[in-house]
């Protein structure tokens, strides 16, 4: 019995401890914690809302000068007040149209009509209300019946102020309801005065921003677009935090660079009567600065303006030809500091094609000699310094091909340097196994095209780049295996390349180095540096060092005796490679290729030795063979002799 009592004693003092325990913890949470659970709460039921929008990182060139900055724009905005009826609003609506004038959609009309005319119930009968009751339609069902029995002609009833409040109170109400509403971007100053003398409930004026481009159209294109959110993309930026109503870059350097550029827009709580206070001021964005000289891309924009007329007005055979292209680099670095593409429009304008460089291919001919030589020296094809006598080929069921004229007696430098098809034909036969047998066939096969594609895509031809700008392509392979199309291949004349990578083409052979090519020089915030640009090095060309010399010695000779000789002063001790190549366009617009066109192109770089500019001109459909004579226009030599002076010039 007493052991009873002892044991219903200890259960009523752990009982009472639990009490205790339970009372000392509701006490702390309530009074020593209260703090730190109310702000929680707070937390969780506060709204926060952010500004309208931050100015944007500007762009600059690598001198600091700016390219791409931002105009702050005046903007009224409506900030829902809580508890506001709509006829408050349609009032506001109807004094702000006294100041201002929007266009706006049908559905904007139809809706000011229903608010004014008992909501349109007599636009649908009682037995469609009833079907709404019975679950049969549904209340959205019965709001489309009345939206289709609104007529055009009954909206002509709506007098132009009435359209005009419809369209002001359309814009008063889009989005979530704590949101702010654009009203009129853009606004005048003396607007913004009238309707802030109005004192109008819930409207404000605010100030965003939009892009200026302090050098017109210079390379435009390539500086990228700004705009909406598009549908397929909001989900990627939805995950980052954005709002869908946000203004992000839509191309090229604006989305490379988005996530740098982007401004950090003000942060507002709403408070209990929809008002905001300002929590988070705005911040600008950071700065891009280019690798880009916007005067030496101004100055390169003009050659190829100047060339085109001169071509289009003094020379025969050039009816086809409109555009050009030209790039500049750092070829030890890989930094672009001139990208341009102009063409010329029948209303006698230019437009910009900078950002073709990275998605338009050409076939580029003996240009590619520099990369499809080293075939034959990786491949024991070629001795350095052997002779030959350089002549024609003629395979099995294939038209004669030779050089472009009878070159004689030549080792492996004089082929580079006089371009001589016929020294690359023995290479692409020798490869397959075989040595020439006139009208012999090779049994050339997908493995001979893939060591040549390998070889050409090591230097950077065939390959991306990985250039910082979206929408890079790789050029355009043949698809066809063939005796004649290896030959075809080895001369630049089956392939067809992007001008960029002809850029990083030239600039392998320049330092041995497949470098990654980029506009970027930097990224700042104010002064302080967030990330600058380091060269990258892709991979190293396929080949003994020794070699790529002896092609550098080859390309050499090209500007100082060879094709190339009067393309660049050779006082700069230039090195380079011409090409010439046929191509097909469709000049009737059916969509047969009907005329075949020569295009011309330049690479090269200067000085040779501590190499600091590399240049690429490419110049499609300068001449045709349908004409009355066989002349043709050098564009290329003439664009590239005045780049490089200019070069020279502004180097000195």
């Amino acid at each position: 019995m007493i052991r009873m009592k002892k044991k219903g004693l200890i259960i009523k003092i752990i009982i009472s401890i639990f009490f205790l325990g339970a009372l000392f913890r509701l006490f702390y949470l309530g009074f020593m914690e209260n703090d730190k659970y109310e702000d929680l709460l707070r937390a969780k039921t506060e709204i926060y809302v952010n500004g309208l929008s931050a100015p944007r990182g500007r762009i600059l060139d690598s001198k600091g000068r700016v390219i791409v900055g931002n105009k702050g724009i005046k903007t009224i905005m409506y900030n829902k007040i809580k508890g506001i009826s709509t006829t408050e609003e349609l009032e506001i609506a109807q004094k702000l149209s006294e100041f201002i004038t929007l266009k706006g959609k049908q559905i904007a009309l139809k809706n000011y009509w229903l608010l004014q005319h008992n909501n349109g119930e007599e636009l649908v009968t009682n037995e469609e209300k009833e079907l709404v009751q019975e679950r049969k339609i549904t209340s959205n069902d019965l709001l489309n019946l009345k939206y289709e029995r609104i007529t055009p002609e009954i909206l002509e009833t709506l007098t132009e102020e009435e359209k005009n409040i419809s369209y002001i109170y359309d814009a008063m109400n889009e989005g979530y309801i704590y949101q702010k509403k654009e009203i009129l971007k853009n606004a005048t100053d003396e607007v913004c005065a009238r309707v802030t003398e109005a004192y109008i409930p819930g409207i404000t004026i605010e100030m965003s921003w939009e892009r200026v481009y302090l050098y017109g159209n210079t390379m435009k294109t390539l500086l990228g677009s700004v705009g909406p959110i598009m549908e397929e993309e909001k989900n990627d930026y939805l995950r980052d935090d954005y709002e869908l109503t946000d203004i992000v870059g839509r191309s090229f350097l604006e989305k490379e660079y988005e996530a740098f550029l982007k401004g950090k827009k003000a942060k507002y709580k709403v408070n209990s009567d929809n008002t905001l206070t300002l929590v988070e001021e705005p911040q600008k964005g950071n700065d891009l600065v280019l690798s880009i000289d916007i005067e030496i891309q101004k100055k390169v924009e003009e050659i190829l303006q100047e060339k085109i007329l001169l071509g289009k007005k003094e020379y025969a055979n050039t009816e086809y030809y409109k555009e050009s292209y030209a790039l500049i680099s750092n070829p030890l670095d890989g930094s672009v500091i001139a990208i341009a593409g102009q063409r010329l429009s029948q209303d006698g304008t230019f437009s910009d094609l900078s950002a073709l460089n990275i998605s338009s291919s050409f076939t580029i001919g003996s240009a590619v000699k520099g990369a499809t030589i080293a075939v034959g020296y990786k491949y024991n094809l070629i001795e350095m310094g052997k002779y030959i006598t350089d002549g024609c080929v003629k395979l099995y069921a294939v038209p004669l091909k030779c050089s472009h004229k009878r070159l004689g007696w030549i080792n492996d430098i004089d082929a580079l340097a006089q371009s001589s098809n016929y020294f690359q034909f023995l290479i692409a036969i020798g490869l397959t196994g075989n040595k020439y047998v006139p009208n012999g066939p090779i049994n050339a096969n997908l493995e001979h095209f893939t060591i040549y594609r390998d070889m050409l895509s090591s230097f950077g031809l065939g390959a991306i780049t990985q250039i910082d700008l979206p929408g890079e392509v790789s050029g355009l392979k043949g698809t066809r295996v063939a005796d004649d199309l290896l030959l075809n291949l080895s001369i630049g004349q089956y392939d067809a390349y992007t001008p960029v990578e002809v850029l990083q083409y030239i600039n392998s052979v320049a330092t041995g180095q497949r470098m990654q090519l980029s506009l970027m020089q930097e990224i700042k915030n104010g002064e302080e540096v967030i990330t600058k640009h380091r060269a990258t090095v892709l991979n190293d060309v396929d080949l003994d060092p020794v070699y790529l010399e002896r092609i550098k010695e080859g390309l050499s000779a090209v500007l100082s005796k060879g094709t190339g000789k009067g393309y660049v002063d050779v006082s700069l001790n230039p090195v380079g490679k011409t090409g010439t190549s046929e191509t097909f366009i469709d000049t009737n617009n059916d969509g047969t290729l009907d005329l075949a066109t020569i295009s011309s192109t330049f690479a090269g770089f200067f000085p040779k030795d501590d190499p600091k500019y590399s240049v690429v001109v490419i110049t499609p459909n300068v001449s045709h063979h349908s004409g009355k004579t066989d002349y043709m226009y050098f564009a290329a030599r003439r664009i590239t002799n005045d780049i490089t002076a200019y070069l020279n010039e502004i180097s000195e």
